[in-house]
């Protein structure tokens, strides 16, 4: 049998206790008391602070959103299978965050930062998806165009970097297709993308991420994608994760455009929320913060002053209305809110009017603060042309008589709307777009049939582009319309006439 001389191993256990000094962590930690539709009621927790993030075993993650002297009730982020009542549940000691910068940009996440392309995604700051919105001395006035590369928007309805406009109409009136379409045409302009899906069909998202990767613009962009599939609590939580991302790039004194597609069913997941947490309900079944739901959220958005880096974040909400009901809960809310908006309606949509915009309903309350020099000169009075063709075509379908003023306010009004229609895919430059406005303006389709007014316009803007390239680029670059610019315009559109023999020589 060895004999050990133990002397020497206790003394240095003892010593190695003696010096040793323990790191208890200490944290708060609750029971679950029920589980159902993804709501949980937690006892316990009492110092938990709203919004904090919860975690409950089987990695499962909640939301602190209402808060009792007893407990917590909180709304999962995951599913709702992985929590069983009696299981412990502690708090992060942190509020909902998301990852922000420029490693996110051409990315497709989830509300709370995990990529959902299938690649790795480390980014290098986080920001709480909750934050105040900048205070008025930090601001500074909305005096720059976001173009949209739309001529029925820009010409009638700009907007202006650090603006919120809204977008209003029924399902499937193109209101998705016009952000998409700002969103392309700032590939040029240096104005970072995001867009945010929120209770969307995954097949959706995926065909939207699609285009934006075939026409270039998911480079510039980053996708914030909340499913139908979904959790309500991820649902209500994306578009403040969307904010989040858009303000990093915002304090850094980028311009950043956001899309919300859209807040109709943000307010819908909040609703249900609401009504499982047992809140009392208003009009509609609504909460009574529902209006504080979304006036936290696009309040954020903003121009900030020099002194804050002059970066500018524009907000483009969409609302989707029931038979053209405007005056609802939700569009009375966010109309409210917003600094004008675009509506979209469902007859001029269906009778072929692309971009479908109602000019009568439709404002930008910023108005031609947000307008270049060029555009202005030569859209003083569409508007008026618009409201007023409007408003005749309807006395005019009837039969009754029209003297020859009228009839020539009806010939030059159904020019002016074919001239406006634009597809998906068209984007027009300032220079383009301000070419148009002057043949318009200078009679120049008058003798041109309604029909062919679309292809005259490509058959002029070709011209335009080989015949004076010069004046063309002056407008684009400097963003004015000067005399002499205006004067070369008028003198090659004059050049081009009806373009008849153009297009006799292409059927030749």
């Amino acid at each position: 049998m060895l004999n050990f001389d133990q002397a020497p191993i206790g003394g240095f256990l003892k010593e190695k206790l003696k010096n040793c000094e323990p790191n208890f962590i200490t944290y708060e930690y609750g029971t679950v008391e029920s589980c159902a539709d993804g709501i949980v009621r937690v006892r316990g927790l009492t110092h938990t602070r709203y919004g904090e993030l919860l975690a409950f075993e089987n990695d499962a993650y909640g939301m602190a959103l209402d808060l009792s002297m007893e407990g917590v009730g909180a709304a999962l982020l995951s599913k709702a299978d992985a929590v069983t009542p009696g299981s412990v549940v502690r708090g992060t000691g942190r509020v909902a965050d998301v990852g922000v910068g420029e490693s996110l940009l051409g990315r497709v996440v989830d509300p709370i930062g995990r990529p959902l392309d299938g690649l790795p995604l480390i980014p290098k700051d986080f920001r709480t998806c909750e934050f105040p919105a900048p205070a008025i001395i930090d601001r500074a006035p909305v005096d720059t165009p976001l173009e949209t590369g739309i001529l029925a928007i820009d010409s009638m309805i700009p907007i202006g970097r650090g603006q919120r406009e809204l977008i209003i109409g029924d399902r499937q009136t193109g209101k998705t297709s016009i952000a998409l379409s700002a969103m392309m045409n700032q590939k040029s302009t240096g104005v970072l993308c995001v867009y945010c899906a929120i209770g969307q069909k995954t097949a959706s998202v995926a065909a939207l991420v699609h285009d934006l990767e075939k026409t270039g613009t998911l480079d510039h962009t980053v996708v914030v994608a909340s499913t139908a599939a979904d959790s309500p609590a991820m649902q209500y939580l994306a578009p403040y994760a969307a904010c989040a991302i858009a303000e990093g790039f915002m304090y850094e004194g980028k311009d950043v455009l956001v899309v919300y597609d859209d807040l109709s069913k943000h307010a819908v997941a909040y609703r249900t929320m609401s009504l499982l947490l047992r809140r009392p309900s208003g009009r509609e079944a609504y909460p009574g913060d529902v209006f504080y739901l979304h006036s936290r959220l696009l309040e954020r958005a903003a121009k900030l002053s020099e002194a804050k880096g002059g970066g500018s974040m524009t907000a483009l909400p969409i609302v989707e209305t029931m038979a053209g009901d405007i005056s609802a809960y939700i569009p009375t809310n966010v109309i409210s809110i917003t600094d004008g908006q675009i509506y979209l309606e469902s007859e001029l949509f269906h009778s072929g009017v692309r971009p479908a915009v109602n000019v009568g309903l439709s404002v930008s309350r910023v108005g031609r603060a947000a307008q270049y020099d060029a555009m202005k000169k030569v859209s003083s009075s569409l508007r008026l042309e618009v409201a007023q063709y409007r408003d005749m075509a309807v006395f005019a379908q009837f039969g009754a008589d029209v003297d020859a003023s009228t009839q020539k306010l009806l010939a030059r009004g159904e020019r002016m709307t074919e001239l406006l229609k634009q597809g998906t895919d068209e984007i027009l430059r300032l220079s383009q777009q301000t070419a148009l406005l002057c043949a318009y303006s200078m009679n120049a389709m008058e003798k041109i049939p309604v029909k062919q007014v679309g292809a005259y316009k490509h058959r002029l803007l070709a011209w335009l582009t080989g015949e004076a390239p010069a004046a063309m680029g002056a407008v684009d670059d400097t963003k004015k319309l000067s005399d002499d610019v205006r004067r070369q315009l008028t003198d090659a559109i004059r050049a081009f006439g009806t373009g008849a023999e153009d297009q006799d020589a292409e059927r030749q």
